[in-house]
């Protein structure tokens, strides 16, 4: 199991930080592809229409995502993916119709992989999110988000809000997204539960993690984020894949100390804006104790 360390100052929070990506390595499944397909269907089942959204008009560029997605698992992870005629079947355990009927082609091409699929298209308003399936949001709402341009979806991140210089670059850096170049970007932050489905916004609580010395209370929970412009409806996609570990990994870890200092330091960095976004204004510095005790073990 590949243990990936974003926090360890090569993502800084409130950083955009995008670098070009293999399209060879475009999508990442793992030894957990089954637990979250099945987490995505008992959404799909119960909640659909909070992790499920489309606009008019984007039928056809959604087909282009889930042909893109298909032949990118097939070629890539050949032993998870085996096609018969119109049915997908992923590592032995889930059969997925890729022509059904009952389902957008966006939803279905949710349900072959472990990221969660966002559309965008460009409007004279900028950006917006035209279509998506959500199923494992951090602490954001996707019907609050929906048909919405990316200054306004990213309005309460601190300095990406409208007029800042970061929702500049982002729009721009959207314009200027080429077919063959898609790019990745990583963002990490601490929870306090190990849910995938996580819509709820931090509520900033001091004792968010619980009481005691937070073994045990605290995840690091990632994202691997790519954009990727679709050819032909020169739409853009973006992904998001979010991977669990508890802090305790880095006990365990070769270069644990180092990580632990490395996350403390950006803990502390943050402003207080930056931290309340991140839920953690009142825990800072019981955060700290916990990785000092990482940091300091013999």
């Amino acid at each position: 199991m590949v243990l990936h360390t974003p926090y360890d100052g090569s993502s800084r929070p409130f950083t955009i930080g995008l670098s070009p990506l293999n399209p060879l390595q475009w999508l990442d499944e793992d030894q957990n592809l089954v637990s979250y397909l099945d987490e995505k269907l008992n959404l799909y089942r119960t909640l659909p229409d909070k992790v499920l959204v489309e606009d008019e008009g984007t039928r056809a560029a959604q087909s282009e995502v889930l042909e893109l997605v298909e032949a990118h698992v097939l070629e890539r992870f050949p032993v998870l993916y085996v096609r018969e005629g119109d049915v997908m079947h992923i590592a032995g355990r889930h059969t997925v119709k890729l022509d059904d009927g009952t389902l957008s082609p966006i939803a279905i091409a949710g349900l072959l992989v472990q990221e969660d699929l966002v559309l965008m298209r460009k409007s004279p308003e900028g950006w917006k999110l035209a279509a998506a399936s959500v199923c494992f949001p951090s602490a954001w709402n996707l019907c609050e988000k929906f048909k919405r341009p990316l200054a306004e979806i990213h309005a309460p991140v601190p300095g990406f809000n409208a007029g800042t210089r970061n929702a500049v670059l982002i729009e721009r850096m959207f314009d200027n997204l080429r077919v063959e170049q898609p790019v990745l970007r990583w963002n990490w932050s601490l929870h306090d539960d190990m849910r995938l489905h996580h819509p709820d916004s931090h509520t900033g609580e001091s004792r968010r993690f619980g009481d005691g010395d937070l073994r045990g209370a605290v995840i690091l929970r990632l994202e691997r984020q790519t954009l990727r412009k679709l050819p032909v409806s020169g739409d853009i996609l973006f992904t998001i894949r979010i991977y669990l570990d508890p802090l305790e990994v880095l006990e365990r870890h070769p270069d644990g100390r180092t990580l632990a200092r490395a996350i403390d330091d950006q803990l502390q960095a943050m402003s207080d804006a930056e931290a309340g976004y991140k839920g953690i204004a009142g825990e800072r510095a019981r955060l700290s104790a916990r990785l000092r005790t990482i940091i300091d073990r013999a």
